[in-house]
């Protein structure tokens, strides 16, 4: 019988500790009993790269990709971007980057060494508020607009925050976000800052089934 094992450990920063399980296979990170992601259900971050991109309509895009995670909004993205295409990643947490470097080597596949990616380890909310000219800013922080893991990732999706996103995407950007769950909240929050807003459900798992997600993809008109 497969049993978890403990492959290491991560503080985030003003916020929680997270844990890097291997399960077989598959690799888990976990927050207290929470899991925040897994190998075995990521159907639902790749399709914010792609219903990204296929509404944009286009391969040279410049993607800012708002938490590595397990990587895969990256290589979703880097599937369909062409060679003038531009991803910047942000992460605030060191370890993650280490893990992909290190026990998630074969999962990482490369991607993080694509001439077309640029890694920035920061706060996405402050480089959000001091870069522009992003075609896409996709948002995979935190569990969604209702925070989990760390007090300070509320900011990117308060009212402040959204316009902060708006003013960074050229006209037509799209702003795309992940959530664990629906809030309608969110989506009046989106409007209030001046996006046309689609919410799209997504299954985590490719097959239909597992978790419902919540996307939303906002457009700066």
């Amino acid at each position: 019988m497969l049993t978890r094992e403990l492959i290491g450990t991560a503080q985030v920063p003003g916020g929680e500790e997270l844990r890097l399980f291997s399960h077989g296979r598959d690799f888990i990170i976990v927050l207290d009993r929470n899991e925040l992601m897994s190998t075995r259900m990521r159907h639902s971050e790749e399709s914010l790269a792609l219903m990204t991109l296929e509404r944009l309509d286009r391969t040279d895009a410049h993607l800012l990709i708002g938490g590595y995670g397990m990587g895969f909004t990256l290589r979703a993205a880097l599937e369909k971007l062409g060679p003038q295409g531009r991803a910047t990643v942000v992460e605030l947490v060191p370890e993650i980057i280490e893990w992909a470097r290190g026990p998630m080597a074969e999962l990482e596949a490369g991607c993080l060494a694509d001439p077309r990616v640029s890694l920035v380890m920061a706060d996405v909310g402050q480089t959000i508020a001091t870069t522009s000219g992003y075609d896409a800013i996709l948002l995979d922080v935190d569990n969604g607009p209702d925070g989990l893991v760390r007090a300070d990732n509320d900011r990117i999706y308060s009212p402040g925050g959204l316009r902060a996103a708006r003013a960074a995407l050229r006209p037509g950007g799209i702003l795309a976000v992940w959530s664990s769950a629906k809030d309608a909240a969110f989506s009046k929050r989106l409007k209030s800052a001046g996006f046309a807003v689609e919410e799209v459900e997504v299954r985590a798992r490719p097959n239909g089934k597992g978790p419902r997600h919540t996307i939303w993809f906002a457009r700066k008109a």
